[in-house]
C-alpha cells in the first residue's frame, strides 16, 4: 500500500543529523533533538485557491527540505516513520 498526501501536503522521511559535533564530541541519543531536515517521498496534487483552481506545489519528490521544529504529523507506515507537513511548513529546499 502506498501513501499519497492530499492537497498541499508533503510526505517526508526525516534525515538523521550528525552523531558528532564539528569539534568531535559525540552527542548521546538522550541529548539529540528530532531532525528538522527531511526527504520528500510524495506530494499532494496542489493547494486549492479561493477561485477553485489548483496551484501545483513547488516542492518535488526526492528533494531535501528544512521544516519547522513542530511542523506536521508523525505517522508510522509499514515499519517506517514519516512526517506529513503542509508545503507552507517547509522553510527551504536544500540544494547541493
Amino acid at each position: 500500500m502506498k501513501l499519497r498526501p492530499l492537497g498541499d501536503r508533503l510526505l517526508l522521511k526525516r534525515l538523521e543529523d550528525e552523531q558528532t559535533t564539528p569539534g568531535g564530541i559525540v552527542i548521546p541519543d538522550a541529548a539529540k533533538e528530532k531532525p528538522s531536515r527531511g526527504e520528500v517521498i510524495a506530494v499532494g496534487e496542489g493547494k486549492a485557491l479561493d477561485n477553485g483552481q489548483i496551484r501545483p506545489l513547488t516542492v518535488k519528490v526526492g528533494e531535501r527540505v528544512l521544516f519547522g521544529k513542530y511542523a506536521g504529523t508523525e505517522i508510522k507506515h509499514e515499519g517506517s516513520e514519516y512526517l506529513i507537513v503542509r508545503e507552507d511548513d517547509v522553510i527551504a529546499v536544500l540544494e547541493s
